[in-house]
């Protein structure tokens, strides 16, 4: 009891821990929403090469993951810890990277080698911030309830984060009327051409130019919070080395933990579950703009139904904590995720509504708190049942955490890139007013077919995962057990060489 009351955390460490998630969601949900719409109608971006950009970005983020988990286990502790110096000195670099993804640069060609370089820089600087943050959930303490009563706290600030993400961005860059092309064929398609091109040369370029600012606007005050939320982490969380390690363990390299770690079915298992549904959510957060203002009409409304989603998934993240607890992580998987399902489908077949649309919004976000919670809280499970199987096997938190984000951001890239490419290929028309009818259908399948398909199958693969409440509460006694048989016989050896003395 004496050694329990010691790990347990106070609710300051658990809020600054937790303000720590703010900086990766603010900056990703931002970027999720609005970089598409932002590449193809403000930067006028051709949409092939924005697919290349929203894929490369993607795809080089996933890669980054186990580079950066890597290099983490192979660093030496300091007197700061293991992994908050990676946090400390990532984040200036990642603010300036950022800024510069929402800056219009002067320039004729190149352009497309501009966003793309800044945007692999930044998610590889947002990697270095956000894998030992991951990580940092099993070195605040070895107890399970304050490990998954931490990542509550810190679950809750992230669905914040992007409502803060989704509510600045969006309203900063809503409140400036974008301007639109009408469509070539209400000039006559004998010379349709020509008349896009005046069209482009006389309309309101101030307009544009002051969308544009209004994007560098947004990106200087999410980066300002970027800076605090880092801060806070710094001075607010102690990174405990003996949280995690067991005083046995002796220290295995990172290909063999990385061999141990790929074998370990439950793990397997999980991330196969999730990524599935990380993928829907995915499709449905880089599409969503672009179907609320064509498909559905809402140009002038789109950032409000953005923000409606995050701040009902905000809302219900506690009521997910308790749900779980109550009721097993399993079924709060089963239960949460499949909630969207005939909201989804009722946002395509059901006619234009905007009333519709704001109700689908908060039935939408009451599933996204489940699926941005149970991941993260069901990971440490993991960790702990591989750490009964290796007990002498120690230092690969990374390796879980890093690879789980892998493979979802490596198949977000393909997705995301395939998505573009697709409107690309439907006829996308650049800063159009409307669309042709190809594009809307192919936003509803986007945002709709797809998602809901996908979210079936993960249903599916959860069958498989093995770790119910049941057996994580045989974990946490043998691990309690191992401990404790870990400290006494360190304790005994102790005493020993002190009479030797």
């Amino acid at each position: 009891r004496l050694q329990e009351s010691r790990e347990r955390l106070s609710v300051c460490s658990k809020l600054c821990y937790a303000v720590g998630g703010a900086p990766y969601q603010i900056t990703g949900c931002a970027l999720g929403f609005f970089l598409q719409i932002y590449l193809l109608d403000v930067a006028q971006v051709d949409a092939f090469y924005a697919s290349i950009i929203l894929f490369a970005g993607r795809v080089w983020d996933a890669i980054t993951d186990p580079m950066v988990g890597f290099f983490i286990s192979k660093t030496s502790w300091t007197r700061f810890g293991r992994l908050m110096p990676w946090i400390m000195f990532s984040t200036p670099f990642a603010i300036i990277s950022y800024f510069l993804i929402w800056f219009v640069p002067d320039i004729s060609t190149g352009q497309v080698m501009w966003y793309l370089v800044f945007y692999c820089a930044f998610q590889t600087l947002v990697t270095c911030f956000h894998v030992p943050y991951s990580a940092l959930t099993m070195f605040i303490s070895s107890e399970q309830s304050e490990r998954d009563s931490a990542t509550a706290y810190r679950m809750t600030v992230e669905v914040l984060g992007t409502v803060l993400g989704t509510a600045i961005q969006g309203q900063i860059v809503g409140k400036v009327d974008t301007p639109c092309i009408g469509s070539p064929f209400f000039f006559g398609l004998h010379n349709s051409s020509v008349a896009m091109e005046e069209v482009n040369m006389t309309h309101d370029t101030e307009s544009l130019t002051d969308t544009r600012n209004a994007y560098m606007i947004a990106a200087g005050v999410i980066g300002g919070l970027y800076i605090l939320c880092a801060l806070i982490l710094l001075l607010g969380v102690r990174e405990r080395r003996e949280s995690s390690e067991l005083q046995s363990d002796e220290p295995v390299s990172f290909f063999q933990g990385l061999k141990l770690v790929m074998n370990h079915g439950p793990y397997i298992k999980l991330i196969a579950g999730f990524l599935f549904t990380s993928l829907a959510f995915m499709l449905l957060e880089g599409n969503f703009a672009l179907f609320c203002t064509y498909t559905l009409g809402f140009r002038n409304e789109f950032q409000n139904i953005l923000l409606a989603i995050m701040l009902s998934a905000t809302l219900t993240i506690p009521f997910w904590q308790w749900f779980l607890t109550r009721f097993g992580k399993k079924t709060a998987v089963y239960v949460g995720i499949s909630s969207a399902i005939p909201f989804l489908i009722a946002v395509v077949v059901l006619d234009s509504n905007l009333f519709v649309t704001y109700v689908v919004a908060v039935a939408a976000g009451i599933s996204v708190a489940a699926a941005f919670l149970l991941p993260w809280s069901m990971l440490p499970d993991v960790v702990d049942d591989f750490k009964l199987q290796h007990p002498s096997s120690h230092g690969h938190e990374a390796i879980f955490f890093s690879f789980y984000v892998f493979f979802t951001k490596f198949t977000a890239g393909v997705s995301l890139g395939i998505s573009t490419l697709s409107l690309d290929f439907a006829g996308y028309q650049t800063r159009g007013c409307s669309q042709p009818g190809q594009v809307n259908f192919t936003l509803k399948m986007l945002v709709s077919a797809v998602p809901v398909g996908l979210i079936l199958l993960s249903l599916l693969l959860f069958k498989l995962y093995p770790i119910d409440e049941e057996k994580r509460r045989k974990n946490k006694k043998a691990l309690q057990d191992l401990r404790e048989e870990s400290n006494s016989s360190s304790e005994s050896d102790n005493t020993e060489l002190a009479s030797i003395v």
